[in-house]
């Protein structure tokens, strides 16, 4: 399961030790891959509000993550869940968002390279920025479990390893997701691109997405109107250039993501919607259901 982007600053330190980021893997970018779609903010009482509708507790999605290839058809390799929960826990006598997740390989592939990410935010609801953020990520012989405590007031956060300080309102991976698909992107033109701000590995980075139009994609439930974007990515151990994937994001008001491919040498890797339940709209652009 997984996320992407690239560095726009270096991070303020407020310890004086450093930290120097692991590589990204890349069962996490494709998960977390959905940043993509955005709406309005505005301030009430120092603290902004995120006007919205477009998820509610209850909202669960599930993915899968295959190989497609001529060769071999299509091998799936693990399984994704999100999902939105209400809680009990309270952040400065907050109310807060749960946003749960996790991905596990699957089949073969745990002979080789056994995966189990788990990943939670618990989130502002009316400012949609984290307080806290989770992260327990096994993959292979890769492990990193991190907790990061989030001071939007005090713009800066704190993980087990430093501090330093963040831009106003900075997401973790997983919150990210949920703001942006608070965004309106109706008016958006073809080429125009979309930012967000987010924290991983001690880290600010900012990603950047190009809208690429309007198009309807089969997948294994039926045609679903979408919306098509290019995210950019960190060109390094695992991509070769800046925009090597394209993610689907349904055309409607719930903006979930329905697929997201990257090419690799020979085939392509993708991420699929297989199931839904609990959301905040009719799924009207599932035009035709298999």
């Amino acid at each position: 399961m997984v996320f992407v982007s690239q560095s726009n600053q270096k991070s303020q330190k407020i310890t004086a030790h450093s930290f120097k980021p692991k590589k990204m893997i890349f069962s996490r970018i494709i998960f977390f891959v959905a940043v993509i779609i955005m709406t309005g903010v505005t301030a009430q009482e120092g603290i902004r509000t995120v006007s919205h509708d477009a998820f509610r507790a209850g909202e669960k999605l599930q993915f899968r993550f295959y190989y497609d290839a001529w060769l071999t058809g299509k091998v799936t390799a693990g399984i994704g869940i999100a999902e939105v929960k209400e809680t009990d826990r309270r952040f400065d006598a907050r109310e807060v968002w749960h946003f749960d997740t996790e991905g596990r390989s699957k089949g073969l592939f745990n002979l080789f390279y056994k995966v189990y990410d788990q990943f939670d935010s618990y989130t502002d609801k009316q400012a949609l920025a984290p307080y806290l953020f989770l992260r327990r990520t096994h993959e292979g012989s890769y492990v990193k479990d991190d907790d990061v405590s989030f001071h939007f007031n005090g713009n800066y956060a704190v993980s087990r390893r430093d501090s330093m300080a963040t831009p106003p309102y900075i997401q973790d991976i997983v919150s990210a997701v949920y703001y942006a698909r608070t965004f309106d992107v109706s008016n958006l033109k073809i080429g125009e691109h979309i930012q967000i701000d987010f924290f991983l590995d001690d880290s600010v980075y900012t990603s950047v997405i190009i809208f690429e139009g309007r198009e309807v994609v089969d997948i294994g439930m039926g045609r679903v109107r979408c919306m098509r974007f290019k995210p950019r990515m960190v060109v390094g151990e695992v991509f070769s250039e800046q925009y090597p994937m394209t993610l689907w994001i349904s055309d409607d008001l719930n903006k979930i993501p329905i697929l997201a491919q990257s090419a690799v040498i020979v085939g392509n890797i993708k991420m699929e919607l297989m199931e839904y339940e609990g959301l905040s709209h009719p799924f009207t652009s599932l035009i035709e259901k298999y």
